[in-house]
């Protein structure tokens, strides 16, 4: 079945492009893609994966409980509906239709499952490499990748986040992005599992095979790199796009991140921006706005109340009565107010003041740290 054949965990590397599934990008573009995953939607996956981790438990208990498979399979489901339509995970090709997976969880198919699970507590791994057992091998394959899709993606942007702000002010060169990087992680040559943020990736397999690349349509060498887990591969993705100068930033208009691939100041992506009528992209309506942006005043009020504000973190922090990292994200999160407020007419003239103001901040900043 289409679905238990999927590479969920792979990409391939090209000099400066990476293919996931059946969509070749500029490296970088996975792991930044998943940076707009929002938190609420990994909410509502962390719940669709508790049923698939009851039956991971299955497995290290040997305690079948049939009663979970129908709830999983339902869970299943609606992981994969969001998939389909999330990027990255909609570069892969899932068309999958609910009778195929229906399918994966019948009476027969159970009981194989059933079967394996009890097969591994008798002989251990050996049982892997029974023929007779490759669907359930299959299967739970798949729930395992998928149950842990997310937690994976809340460690990710837990550890990302604020790295990519800083990349988002950095000199946007592989020079710049180095120097950002090692201010953001400590230096760990030796790959000690203490470190948590090398952790995922130390279990990586690479591989170097023949691959046909769309753009080229003849056989080229690329690197293939399988995943232990996709907070791994994502964090892959990212770096080694760093390490060809690409680079993720955050579009002052929708507040999204997209992906820049050379050293020019690109600011807006080229999304739809949101609520605008004519469907324009948000790069259209930035053009638009530079000129005014550039123009406005330093003594212009939505300037005047960024201004004051950044004065007073200073302050604060000369006093020694604020922390550092809290300064750091309030002065972020101003500036992007301050965007915002240039763009919007109607935030400016509304929330914009209030969200600016000491105490609003510093509760937002320590609600982020």
């Amino acid at each position: 079945m289409s679905i238990l054949n999927q590479n969920l965990l792979t990409l391939d590397f090209w000099q400066d492009k990476v293919t996931y599934g059946k969509k070749t990008v500029p490296i970088g573009t996975i792991g930044c893609a998943a940076l707009n995953i929002t938190d609420e939607q990994i909410a509502a996956l962390t719940t669709l994966c508790q049923p698939l981790n009851e039956i991971i438990l299955m497995l290290g208990t040997g305690n079948v409980d049939v009663s979970v498979f129908p709830t999983a399979e339902k869970a299943l489901w609606k992981i994969v509906r969001f998939l389909q339509k999330t990027e990255p995970f909609s570069f892969l090709d899932l068309a999958t239709d609910e009778k195929e997976l229906h399918r994966l969880f019948d009476e027969e198919h159970i009981e194989n499952i059933v079967s394996y699970i009890k097969a591994l507590q008798e002989i251990g791994a050996a049982a892997s490499f029974d023929e007779k057992y490759s669907h359930a091998v299959g299967v739970l394959k798949l729930i395992q990748r998928m149950s842990q899709l997310g937690n994976t993606l809340k460690i990710f942007k837990g550890g990302m986040i604020d790295f990519a702000h800083k990349l988002h002010d950095s000199k946007r060169t592989p020079d710049g992005y180095a120097a950002a990087f090692a201010k953001q992680f400590p230096k760990d040559e030796t790959l000690s599992p203490e470190n948590s943020m090398w952790m995922q990736l130390t279990n990586t397999t690479i591989q170097y095979v023949s691959s046909v690349m769309p753009e080229k349509g003849i056989p080229q060498l690329v690197k293939r790199m399988h995943y232990v887990s996709f907070v791994g591969m994502f964090r892959s993705d990212l770096f080694e796009g760093l390490c060809v100068g690409h680079a993720p930033r955050k579009c002052p208009i929708c507040g999204k991140w997209f992906l820049t691939t050379d050293a020019r100041q690109t600011k807006y992506c080229g999304g739809l921006a949101p609520g605008d009528k004519r469907g324009r992209t948000c790069r259209q309506i930035g053009n638009l706005k530079g000129r005014e942006q550039r123009e406005l005043a330093d003594d212009h009020p939505i300037k005047a109340i960024y201004t004051r504000r950044m004065n007073t973190i200073t302050q604060y922090l000369r006093r020694g009565t604020l922390d550092k990292q809290i300064a750091d994200v309030m002065k972020r999160l101003a500036k992007d107010k301050l965007e915002r407020a240039i763009f919007d007419y109607e935030y400016a003239k509304g929330r914009y003041e209030t969200e600016m103001s000491q105490d609003a901040l510093f509760i937002e900043a320590t609600n982020k740290t």
